[in-house]
């Protein structure tokens, strides 16, 4: 029998390797690599995600799915992250790939995809680069998101002083339109309607700002084990350099960049779908613009 791993040694209090106040040292295993860091006291599981992207993202295929786990003094051993961990102590843990390979990566599938609208705001107007095209764009992926029946979550940081959603944007028939403070869409709120929606493996992601908010929705969404499509002709940022950077960060980390006439044909799939017309015809909109 194999020896039981080491726990993590002891390190001196107040943090620990050079860890600034307020965090946490902790050990982060990937394969045969072991590299020590720091996270807010009270972390979670897309923290300690995010982490491991950070620390080993270009070794990381995202093609698989992970399990986050957590070495057990008690136990002398790995066991898999409890259900609602937070860091408080200095601990260890890993990143352990599936053996099952994700055969449907890439696939876009009506019955199994959500669309995300993000902070698509009036006072944005001003500031986010194309902002009209990709107001335009959006519009119609809602569109067609309401022919094929896909359900939409929108957002809106804090509309107080960011102001509604644009008019432009029709949000009829949408499943949620949720205010927020923080960054990602990820909010409970959210999860509860996603957990509603049956067999979802897919988002399909737009809005602003690619480099903010789009951009951490995607890492936590992907941490959750979902699939997520950025869809880049409708997602902007006030600098070009920060969208640019960043939609390049996400297709290194396995996040799908792609474009709205991708997606929208991608989901009905066939010339004889029932509803091609329809979607067609708003493509061709889209490339009358």
């Amino acid at each position: 029998m194999a020896a039981a791993e080491p726990a993590v040694p002891a390190l001196p209090s107040g943090g620990g390797l050079g860890a600034p106040s307020g965090t946490v040292p902790v050990l982060f295993c990937f394969s045969v690599f072991a590299r020590p860091s720091a996270v807010p006291h009270g972390a979670g599981y897309e923290l300690l995600i995010q982490k491991f992207l950070s620390l080993y993202g270009d070794q990381i295929d995202m093609h698989r799915k992970f399990v986050v786990q957590l070495f057990a003094e008690e136990w002398g051993q790995y066991v898999d992250l409890p259900k609602g961990f937070t860091v408080s102590e200095r601990c260890k843990v890993r990143l352990v790939p599936l053996q099952i390979q994700l055969t449907t990566l890439g696939n876009l599938t009506p019955s199994s995809t959500v669309f995300f609208c993000c902070d698509m705001q009036e006072r944005f107007r001003p500031a986010i680069k194309y902002f009209g095209d990709i107001i335009s764009v959006g519009q119609r992926l809602l569109q067609g998101a309401r022919i094929l029946g896909i359900p939409v979550i929108v957002t809106e940081q804090y509309p107080k002083g960011l102001g509604s959603t644009v008019q432009e944007i029709d949000l009829t028939g949408v499943k949620l339109v949720l205010p927020k403070t923080k960054f990602s869409m990820v909010l409970p709120e959210v999860e509860a309607a996603l957990a509603e929606i049956p067999g979802v493996r897919s988002v399909v992601l737009f809005g602003v700002e690619t480099h903010v908010c789009i951009q951490q929705t995607a890492l936590e969404l992907v941490g959750r084990g979902i699939e997520v499509h950025i869809v880049a002709d409708a997602t902007s940022s006030r600098s070009m350099m920060d969208r640019m950077f960043a939609l390049e960060r996400l297709a290194r980390t396995g996040i799908i960049v792609t474009t709205s006439e991708a997606v929208l044909l991608q989901l009905v799939a066939d010339k004889d779908h029932p509803k091609f017309k329809e979607i067609q015809n708003l493509i061709k909109i889209m490339q009358a613009r």
